[in-house]
């Protein structure tokens, strides 16, 4: 029988952005509204949908092998997991949310002191009772079933909500005071399973085309032909990820560079490398980086 990945996928807000993800990675999942056991087109993997909040329990327990979920969720269930990669990616950006400490706009608190004796809501309930612990603050902290931006001040004094731009807080007419951790997306695994030989490979294997995709996000490849006598002036324009290649064409007068660049350089880029003397010059894009 082929051996089995136990994968778990977050489902929720993160689970198109994994599901997309994992696409350009190289792994077709295909899931449906009904089905929490989504279809993958690799014989060696059984793919579970599972809430990032519970994520890491069941890999701790050995429920699955593997999964993805948040950090702060890791930290929340204080669970003893192997953590395998970081994997900088969101439901709305390529970067790292943030749980901060809110209050109303018109709020007279200012510090996390000020809140002593007060109610918090939010849904890390475990990770906000040690944070205000651990600065001697006697709070009250109620966990909040979901909006809960609209609680302050009637329903709660302040909150602890996980933002991505602050875009919904602003809109709440609310005022971050503390930010009490940053949290992203990490590939975690059952201790016992990540020791298993195949079972590590495979999951290293995971790792690593992830995060070529990611890393290949916002780039592009350039290709270009140059003369050996402007090559430095062309070296030059090219912020290149690491160093260019630099390849001998038959007439030994030229070369041919490949290097990559960030999108969104590309169209200042390519005139300044005309002008240099660079030629035959092809923008082409890109599905993986291997760093």
């Amino acid at each position: 029988m082929t051996s089995k990945l136990k994968l778990g996928i977050p489902k929720g807000s993160l689970q198109d952005a994994t599901i997309a993800l994992f696409e350009r990675a190289g792994w077709r999942i295909s899931a449906n509204g009904r089905s929490y056991f989504p279809g993958i087109d690799d014989d060696e993997i059984e793919c579970m949908l599972v809430r990032a909040q519970e994520m890491a329990r069941y890999v701790e327990k050995g429920a699955l092998d593997a999964g993805l979920t948040g950090n702060d969720w890791v930290l929340e269930n204080e669970t003893d997991v192997e953590y395998v990669t970081s994997l900088t990616y969101s439901k709305v950006s390529r970067q790292k949310v943030k749980w901060v400490l809110c209050v109303p706009e018109d709020s007279p608190f200012q510090k996390p002191e000020d809140l002593a004796g007060k109610v918090i809501a939010t849904e890390l309930v475990e990770f906000t009772k040690r944070y205000f612990a651990g600065k001697n603050i006697p709070v009250k902290v109620e966990f909040s079933w979901g909006a809960t931006e609209v609680k302050p001040p009637t329903l709660a004094d302040a909150i602890v909500e996980v933002t991505e731009t602050g875009s919904s807080l602003r809109a709440n007419r609310l005022r971050i005071i503390e930010t009490l951790m940053e949290s992203e997306t990490q590939l975690i695994a059952n201790k016992a399973a990540f020791k298993d030989e195949w079972k590590r490979k495979k999951i290293e294997n995971i790792s690593l085309m992830l995060n070529a995709a990611i890393a290949a996000q916002g780039r592009v490849g350039l290709m270009m032909n140059a003369p050996k006598e402007k090559l430095d002036a062309i070296v030059a324009q090219l912020p290149a990820l690491n160093f260019p290649t630099i390849s001998h064409l038959s007439d030994p007068a030229w070369v041919a560079l490949n290097t990559i660049i960030d999108e969104t350089v590309v169209r200042e880029v390519i005139p300044k490398l005309k002008d240099a003397g660079a030629t035959g010059i092809v923008e082409y894009p890109l599905s993986k980086v291997v760093l």
